[in-house]
């Protein structure tokens, strides 16, 4: 029997899962508030409309004769998207919004640590009056992590010691319309991605990735959904060995154990400190952009996955292509703070993958937020297209995302060029290697 796979979102992410899904024996359609061009071309059908909105979401699933469903971001998440759908009998490989509260509600992410005793949580308060989170950033011995406990996009924390003082962090709380902060340590080390595909009690993990999040070069400015990020042709990443990543699928493995019912995807965001492996948050879906470099390298049928999760069985072992990764953001000129929209874009999917042309590696384009008219795709105030360079290491990864990029042109748009060079890649070892005391 051929699958027919609805896909919820139009992201840069999404249309790596589309990418995936095309690879298989399945039927794909999607909907989203934009179109991808990309995803657009891959899927039978595509449309438009509000997917935090389960009634219109489970209409079009039923219209498609879905009976799969990826949903991509975490605002469907939080809407209960995935409830609906599963309510229609439309299995959802995405987490009901109960167990979705692992990424939606940071407080109750902490206190679930706690609760559980999940390893690796960082000293935490959660607070509903902001005079007193003020006041316990006055009174804490140390530098912390400033967050709102719903969904920001990535982009609402504030980090003392690092990204503001401790006077701004005060005023950021008290003048921010949030209900309720979450303040913790600091954590200082360096950060890498785990993201598990999970369902029926089984986890299957994927290689680590390291996110940019801040939004120029040399890790300057302010935090954005994600400027790049980058995978090793194995497990670990450069700055880290066996027993680290080995720490973080424990994590991941104790998390499932207590959320009971979950499935779709658990991202872990850690942090590789002194002390040892800490988690700096979960996501209940693939990230922006780890997954354009983890979806690229599995050798396994994505398919299969979902249609095991939906069939209660046995989740397939997977295999990844022993291949590195760097993925690369164009975003509009002024994003993430002051965007300027309707720059043509100049590339598509045949000529980035020209850029790869004479080399053993492969270039890959990643749609994200565009305007497709008439006489071409033009950018929206949101990050743009992702490039991915996939080799046998990250340089070679690099210098074919470069490559991709060079043919794309840089008028209206910005780029971390940094983002796999070596020698960012070498600070990093060093970071941790002066971390561990060696």
């Amino acid at each position: 029997m051929t699958e027919t796979v609805l896909l919820v979102g139009g992201g840069g992410r999404e249309h790596a899962v589309a990418r995936a899904l095309d690879e298989s024996d399945a039927d794909l359609y999607a909907c989203a508030g934009n179109r991808n061009p990309g995803i657009a071309r891959i899927a039978e059908g595509f449309e438009s409309l509000d997917t935090t909105n389960p009634t219109a979401v489970t209409s079009y699933a039923r219209e498609v004769d879905a009976t799969l469903a990826v949903v991509g971001p975490e605002a469907p998440l939080a809407a209960g998207v995935a409830d609906a759908l599963d309510d229609a009998d439309v299995y959802a490989f995405g987490p009901r919004e109960a167990e979705a509260r692992i990424e939606t509600d940071k407080a109750f992410q902490r206190r679930f640590m706690r609760e559980h005793d999940i390893p690796g949580c960082p000293d935490f308060e959660t607070f509903e009056d902001m005079d007193a989170a003020a006041e316990y950033i006055d009174e804490y011995d140390g530098d912390l992590a400033v967050k709102p406990a719903g969904l920001t996009g990535g982009k609402g924390v504030r980090v003392t010691g690092d990204q503001i003082t401790k006077e701004e962090a005060k005023e950021y709380v008290r003048e921010s319309d949030y209900e309720r902060i979450v303040l913790e340590e600091r954590l200082v080390g360096e950060e890498f991605t785990v993201q598990a595909l999970v369902a029926n009690g089984e986890v299957r993990v994927t290689p680590a990735v390291q996110d940019h999040k801040r939004a120029y070069e040399g890790d300057e400015g302010p935090n954005t959904g994600g400027m790049g990020s980058y995978s090793d042709a194995t497990l670990e990443l450069p700055f880290m060995d066996e027993d680290d990543y080995m720490d973080a699928v424990d994590v991941l493995e104790a998390t499932v154990d207590a959320l009971e019912g979950y499935k779709g995807v658990l991202y872990g965001q850690f942090m590789l400190t002194s002390e040892g492996i800490k988690v700096v948050e979960f996501n209940a879906r693939f990230g922006d952009p780890e997954a354009m470099n983890t979806l690229p390298v599995l050798n396994t049928d994505f398919l299969d996955v979902l249609t095991a999760a939906r069939d209660g069985e046995s989740l397939p072992q997977l295999s990844f292509a022993p291949k590195a990764t760097v993925c690369k953001y164009a975003v509009p000129d002024g994003y993430p703070t002051d965007p300027e929209a309707g720059a043509k874009v100049t590339i598509d999917e045949d000529s980035a993958a020209a850029a790869a042309d004479g080399s053993d590696g492969e270039a890959l384009l990643f749609y994200a937020s565009v305007d497709e008219r008439e006489d071409g795709i033009y950018t929206t105030t949101s990050r743009s297209f992702a490039v991915v360079g996939v080799a046998d290491s990250i340089t070679e990864a690099e210098e074919i995302a470069e490559d991709a990029l060079a043919v794309a042109g840089e008028e209206g748009l910005r780029i971390r060029h940094d983002i796999g060079k070596p020698d960012l890649v070498q600070q990093r070892i060093d970071h941790v290697t002066e971390l561990r005391g060696e």
